[in-house]
């Protein structure tokens, strides 16, 4: 076989990512932490009901435990990002894993209400940055284009994670209560983070044992100390319609966060081994949606689509299918009915996970971590609101009909927004003296 067509099978299977590549120990890191990131943040809904019966909460109090988490998680995005990228994602992970976990443990720790806001507010601020450090680790060890697979299997990982949160709290609540789940979690995500800091390298060219080959696989980018300049305006003129579609993302992805086990529970009467597996059920299909979408979205750009248009395709087919899939939940259906649904449209919906995160490694891959950050302040926002709105309309109405309408709605605004949006490359800023040269501000 000749050099010339071994890399055009190489351009259409992509370049290798796990196998007899360093990189693959980082994939496999990655993919564990996201995991517990989504495990630990996300066995609250689990706990739900029987935390609100311990400390006699409303729906609208719980949503605002639920919030509190997102408030801080969205207000710390872009500088958690920018952070992250100063000291590097070796250290900057390792100092978020042990605060994070230290706050899952304070979690099982709370007595009432005001504890339990302390320790959520702990884990939004300590989580806030982790998605774009981690996205800053891809940037230096991924090839430019495997970009939306890596983002679509680590967010499967945090797919897994949420689906399996149920079934394993519901188990611990049987056996020892809803609080041990936080308790273990919390050890376990101090233990990833010293083992991440022994195992991972900022730079690729830093690991023992790696070759040539991969080292001429991936982008060669500076020391994080030497990196340039954020380039703020461009940066943001960029970024922010993407945020915006991550805001409607984000909407629907925490009403499934929040709500499943509460709707179950409330609306059909399951106790918790049963909403626990039906929960887990619906969820699953985004582990499959997430994986599916970067494949999907990667295989268009090696056979010539643009990145922006392969993203795009892919943001379209995931919302308008999450907006339809949603339809008969507005009428309360039976509860097979009401799962299928459910589970089809959390497919649909993260077929657009691994697009939003890639956006930001395509864009401004200098900067992954600062515009991933900005990118996810939308998922962040949509997290203060969409809780403690969709809480106080189930406490108004009785049920899940408007919130389920609602959810549609955002998902039409969503879909038009991703079909206009134009985001492409930023490159560092022009000196000045280079300016007048160039033409350019």
């Amino acid at each position: 076989m000749t050099a010339t067509t071994a890399t055009k099978q190489t351009a259409k299977r992509g370049t290798p990512i796990l196998w007899h590549r360093r990189r693959g120990r980082v994939v496999v890191l990655l993919c564990i932490m996201y995991f517990i990131a989504y495990f630990d943040r996300n066995n609250i809904a689990t706990a739900g009901p029987s935390i609100i019966k311990e400390f006699h909460l409303t729906n609208a109090e719980f949503g605002l435990a639920a919030s509190v988490f997102a408030l801080f998680y969205a207000l710390l995005q872009i500088f958690g990002g920018w952070i992250g990228e100063k000291i590097g994602p070796r250290r900057g992970l390792l100092i978020l894993g042990l605060l994070w976990g230290l706050s899952t443990l304070f979690t099982g720790l709370a007595v009432g209400l005001v504890t339990l806001l302390v320790a959520r507010a702990i884990l939004g601020f300590s989580e806030s940055a982790t998605f774009p450090t981690a996205t800053q680790a891809m940037s230096r060890w991924v090839p430019p284009d495997r970009n939306g697979f890596v983002q679509g299997i680590v967010h499967s990982a945090s797919r897994l994670g949420t689906a399996l949160a149920p079934i394993a709290v519901a188990a611990m609540i049987l056996w020892s209560g809803w609080r041990s789940s936080f308790i273990y979690v919390g050890i376990l995500s101090m233990l990833w983070a010293l083992i991440w800091y022994v195992m991972f390298r900022d730079r690729p060219r830093e690991m023992k044992g790696i070759t040539k080959q991969e080292l001429a696989e991936v982008p060669d980018l500076p020391k994080a100390a030497d990196l340039p300049p954020v380039p703020w305006k461009r940066l943001i003129r960029t970024i922010l319609p993407v945020t915006l579609v991550d805001f409607a993302y984000g909407w629907v992805a925490w009403v499934f966060f929040t709500w499943i086990p509460t709707l179950l529970s409330d609306v059909y009467h399951q106790d918790v081994a049963k909403y626990g597996l039906l929960t887990s059920l619906v969820l699953i299909g985004g582990v499959v949606g997430d994986t599916l979408g970067g494949v999907a979205s990667d295989w268009l750009l090696r056979r010539g689509w643009s990145a922006r248009n392969s993203r795009r395709a892919l943001l379209l087919i995931g919302f308008i299918g999450a907006g339809v899939c949603l339809v008969p939940l507005v009428f309360t259906p039976p509860l097979t009915l009401t799962v299928v649904s459910l589970a089809l449209s959390f497919f649909f919906l993260e077929l657009t996970n691994a697009q939003l995160w890639a956006i930001p490694m395509d864009v401004a891959p200098l900067w992954s971590g600062t515009a991933s950050g900005m990118m996810n302040t939308g998922f962040g926002i949509a997290g203060i609101v969409s809780p403690i709105i969709v809480g106080s309309l189930v406490d108004w109405t009785g049920g899940f009909a408007w919130p389920f309408a609602l959810s549609i709605g955002i998902l039409v605004a969503a879909t038009v927004l991703a079909g206009i949006m134009r985001p492409g490359p930023v490159p560092p800023n022009v000196p000045a003296e280079d300016a007048a040269i160039t033409g350019q501000a």
